[in-house]
């Protein structure tokens, strides 16, 4: 007897609940974004060639499964009961210790697992000592900048997975700068040497000391004095961490981040004001000008490059263009995402060099010409036909010159060069021996 009324009213609730969640998404409107969720959109019934839209159906469930009624609140509540058993219960995130969230990117990194090859971070290694080369050919100043993962600097918040890496990509790269005599700024030992935490416990990224500690930095190799850091921090604002939003979407983040209180002089003379453009340009009281590439660890730090350069170009464009005539050059990029540096070439002329060519041809390697070429260059890919030697360099050979390559993923390569250029061979080493593969 007692089956018979707790069974009906079970169903009875449930059915209930997906009624309100349904009647709510239409009298409410659908729920919006958390964090930087990108939701489905609403799907159409045809194409955009006119015809039926055949997954209709699956692209209607995924718009339904992320905007129902309710949807934050009900993740939220979610996330709660499994904090209680000491997990964030979304897979982008690790709950730490003392509310501490990490992003589960940076858990390769940290574990040492998968990672970059040999190749690939003589790659990146050297795709930067071109750039740098370039700059310092051209009158410029150069700097590489890592960002440090968040638990590669307070990993002592971190579960214990029972294994950490003892050196991570970063340290290796560091180490093959060094060897090539790269300018760069390292932010870990600058870092570590601060008691104070300078990332936010709910977010992956610096706090406004942490970006005033790095400015510090980035100016002090380019020769530019600031004591940004040394500043008064001691006002408090609110500040809305990414990963809280991403475990806790329908509640307010408690964590605030620290003010600077000194004054930063600049205006924008770009359209875009917001810290997240992709484009951002400024002018100020200060003197040189800077290019700055940088991804989202540059929305608090460009504030205090803006206010020490008389003028300022900040891109999160991820193909570096350095043709410009700007007297520092600066690229910010973040420890989990050194595999860029070998995902996209930069934008500059390929250097030329002075080397001797093998007397045979080995065989022949295809390459394929950019759809479009940027300031006035003709870039070329391809792809080695032969794996070459870990610490070889890549050289495309054309009627007037020879160019040093830009070293890419899956021994792939890029070469900058004149529109009226053809390449004609490819070069690099194989077993310690120069071999010669003629372009197809």
């Amino acid at each position: 007897m007692k089956n018979n009324v707790i069974r009906p009213l079970f169903v009875s609730l449930f059915l209930i609940l997906c009624l309100s969640l349904s009647v709510g998404t239409v009298v409410f409107g659908p729920a919006g974004a958390a964090a930087n969720e990108r939701l489905t959109e609403m799907p159409s019934l045809t194409t955009k060639e006119g015809k039926l839209n055949t997954a209709y159906l699956q692209q209607l469930q995924s718009f339904v499964n992320d905007r129902f009624f309710l949807r934050q609140k009900l993740i939220t509540l979610d996330h709660r009961m499994s904090s209680l058993l000491g997990i964030s219960g979304e897979d982008t995130v690790i709950a730490g210790e003392d509310g501490w969230l990490f992003f589960a990117e940076t858990l390769d990194d940290y574990t040492g697992t998968n990672p970059m090859s040999a190749r690939e971070l003589f790659s990146a290694a050297n795709n930067v000592a071109l750039m740098d080369e370039y700059c310092r050919v051209s009158g410029r100043e150069f700097t590489f900048i890592i960002a440090p993962n968040k638990n590669s600097l307070y990993g002592d918040f971190m579960p214990d997975y029972g294994v950490r890496a003892q050196t991570t990509n970063a340290k290796r790269l560091h180490k093959l700068l060094d060897q090539l005599q790269v300018n760069y700024v390292d932010l870990f030992a600058a870092f570590s040497a601060v008691e104070e935490p300078l990332y936010f416990a709910h977010d992956s990224h610096w706090n406004s000391k942490g970006a005033a500690l790095a400015a510090d930095l980035i100016n002090r190799s380019f020769g530019v004095q600031s004591g940004y850091f040394d500043g008064d921090f001691s006002a408090r604002t609110p500040h809305a961490g990414d990963l809280y939003a991403m475990v806790f979407p329908a509640e307010q983040d408690p964590e605030t981040d620290v003010v600077y209180g000194g004054t930063l002089d600049f205006t924008f003379t770009s359209k875009a004001t917001q810290p997240d453009a992709i484009v951002l340009t400024t002018a100020s009281g200060g003197t040189g000008s800077l290019l700055c590439y940088r991804d989202s660890f540059g929305m608090l730090l460009f504030p205090y490059l803006a206010d020490s350069f008389g003028s300022a170009k900040f891109s999160r464009v991820v193909s570096y263009d350095l043709t410009g005539n700007e007297q520092f050059v600066a690229i910010e990029l973040v420890e989990r995402n050194l595999d860029y540096l070998i995902q996209n070439a930069p934008v500059m002329p390929s250097p030329r060099r002075s080397i001797a060519l093998p007397e045979e041809i080995r065989g022949t390697a295809a390459l394929q010409r950019a759809e479009q070429g940027r300031s006035g260059l003709a870039q070329y890919r391809g792809q080695l036909p032969e794996t070459p030697d870990v610490d070889a360099c890549i050289y495309v050979v054309c009627a007037d010159a020879v160019y040093e390559a830009f070293c890419l993923e899956n021994d792939g390569f890029a070469v900058n060069v004149a529109e009226d250029a053809t390449p004609q061979y490819v070069i690099y080493h194989i077993g310690g021996v120069p071999q010669m593969f003629e372009i197809q």
